[in-house]
């Protein structure tokens, strides 16, 4: 069967995973405030919203602590498959949705396909790139994540023109198409030859790395030189592939998982999410209301996009430590700057727009300002963190913990996410503008944590990342440890230039031979 071996064009088809991500936040974050949705499900109060926000989360929590399990046995490409599946299920609950109890029911469904996707698709895209492009290439699965929350985002605001529930459950519905055509794409994707190193198919693996990285020449010296590595890895990682999970938190391990799980957890603290699930509550605070809202909201998810593209083109002359700290200490003041703007130019009120969950209100220049430093703060998110968590973690578990190490750092994630999407509405209603604090002293907690325990991951290979956690060199210092991928290809440069050599010397020796035996005659 035809594989493609592209890969740009299987991280495309691959991110539909990360695009049905986006679908699942969007599809809630614009219908929180339209009539329709407020009508139908009687007007759910703080509490209950956040609840019906954050059952997703709750769902992805659970699908990202099985999906490394799931994608070690069946292999990664599968474990998409059956993801992709599931969402068609949970997409069709959710459209058919009659009460609240049954949207939940709908959207847990779907976020265990989310779960397993944020998860198991940067493993996957990890594993099959080449070093020098591994952060860009892992990088579009949060790229895709925002052009599926921007096309629910727009889909679900043209749906709002239509009048009762069947406005949202056409939305609802719209969204099960790109798994679809996720499910026909698998079928042409190679396995990954990591995985195939760890069942010790390794001729399997080998033909892989040829089709990915030497245009089928399974001779090629880049080619020899990874399969060389990824046999070395995968012969450390057979002395403990029979450890139970609690290894991830063994003596030398431990590192990398507090690593993985903290780089999610702060990704979910900076405060990302209050503009991605409740930007419209934002919005609606600086006086902004009906569809002059939705259309102000749908901007942030443009700046998203752009601003997360041009990160993808320089990350991995960037590296990930600097859009870590740097990132933080803009979002940190810009957290900071909006709890200002809010404390000075707004007060209490009882209701924004008839929405009782709203209860303080800015007016003038201060939420013009409030709205300018959402803007911005998006702009940092997607520059830095957004797209640099996701491609750290696919790189900082070695082979044997890889699926499993990366599964639970998405778990805290979602779990983060969960508490998160619950805690924003009642924080809104009790502690307003001091909402904005507490991210705020979050956004310099990552950092701190950041420089002291995050090293540089990029330009190196995953077994060369390795190293650096095995042999204990401080993330600060991290970045002077050169690749020794291009030793290894240079070495079997030599060696197939020797071999060609003496290839000639041995044809030239018969020849003679063969010319004296002639004479001889």
């Amino acid at each position: 069967m035809y594989r493609i071996s592209n890969i740009y064009v299987l991280a495309a088809f691959g991110t539909i995973g990360g695009a049905l991500f986006g679908f699942d936040i969007s599809s809630m974050s614009a219908w929180i405030g339209t009539p329709q949705y407020l009508d139908y499900f009687n007007s759910p109060n703080s509490d209950l919203q956040g609840g019906i926000t954050a059952s997703m989360s709750a769902g992805s929590f659970a699908g990202a602590l099985g999906a490394g399990y799931l994608s070690d046995i069946m292999g990664r490409k599968h474990a998409l498959l059956v993801a992709s599946i599931i969402w068609i299920i949970g997409s069709v609950v959710t459209l058919s949705a009659q009460n609240v109890a049954h949207l939940v029911a709908g959207r847990v469904i779907n976020g265990l396909t989310v779960g397993v996707m944020s998860s198991q698709v940067p493993v996957y895209l990890a594993e099959l790139s080449p070093k020098n492009t591994r952060g860009r290439i892992v990088g579009i699965q949060q790229w895709a994540i925002e052009w599926g929350i921007l096309i629910m985002y727009m889909i679900s605001y043209g749906c709002t023109f239509i009048d009762g529930p069947a406005s949202f459950r056409t939305a609802w519905g719209i969204q099960a198409i790109p798994a679809l055509f996720l499910i026909g794409a698998l079928f042409f994707f190679p396995e990954s030859p990591r995985w195939y190193a760890s069942k010790d198919r390794w001729d399997e693996a080998l033909d892989v790395l040829a089709l990915l990285h030497g245009n089928g020449d399974i001779h090629d010296p880049l080619v020899q030189a990874e399969f060389e590595e990824v046999r070395e890895a995968q012969a450390i990682a057979a002395l403990g592939s029979q450890l139970p999970i609690l290894g991830l938190f063994g003596p030398t391990m431990w590192r990398r998982t507090v690593c993985g799980l903290f780089c999610q957890i702060w990704q979910q603290l900076l405060g990302g999410n209050v503009m991605m699930y409740y930007i419209v509550y934002v919005f609606n605070m600086a006086g902004l209301t009906g569809n002059v809202n939705l259309v102000s909201s749908s901007i942030q998810y443009v700046i998203f996009l752009v601003t997360t593209a041009i990160t993808l083109l320089f990350i991995d002359r960037l590296g990930r430590r600097p859009l870590f700290l740097y990132g933080g200490i803009a979002m940190g003041i810009l957290n900071f700057a909006v709890a200002g703007l809010m404390k000075t130019g707004g007060h209490r009120v009882e209701e924004v727009g008839g929405n009782a969950n709203i209860k303080w209100r800015v007016h003038g220049s201060y939420a013009t300002g409030v709205i300018a430093c959402s803007y911005i703060f998006v702009a940092f998110y997607g520059l830095t963190w957004a797209p640099a968590a996701w491609v750290f973690i696919s790189e900082i578990f070695p082979l044997q913990w890889r699926a499993k190490g990366v599964g639970m750092s998405a778990a805290a994630n979602w779990l983060f996410n969960f508490a998160l999407a619950y805690f924003v509405p009642p924080a809104f209603r009790n502690i307003q503008w001091r909402t904005y604090i507490i991210f705020g002293v979050f956004c310099f907690c990552g950092v701190v944590h950041s420089y002291l325990m995050f090293p540089e991951t990029a330009g190196k290979t995953l077994e060369e990342i390795d190293y650096l956690f095995n042999n204990k060199i401080p993330a600060w210092k991290s970045s002077e440890v050169k690749s020794r991928l291009e030793e290894r290809v240079d070495k079997f440069e030599h060696k197939g230039q020797a071999e060609h050599r003496e290839a000639e010397v041995t044809h030239d020796v018969e020849k003679g031979n063969a010319t004296a035996t002639a004479q001889t005659r």
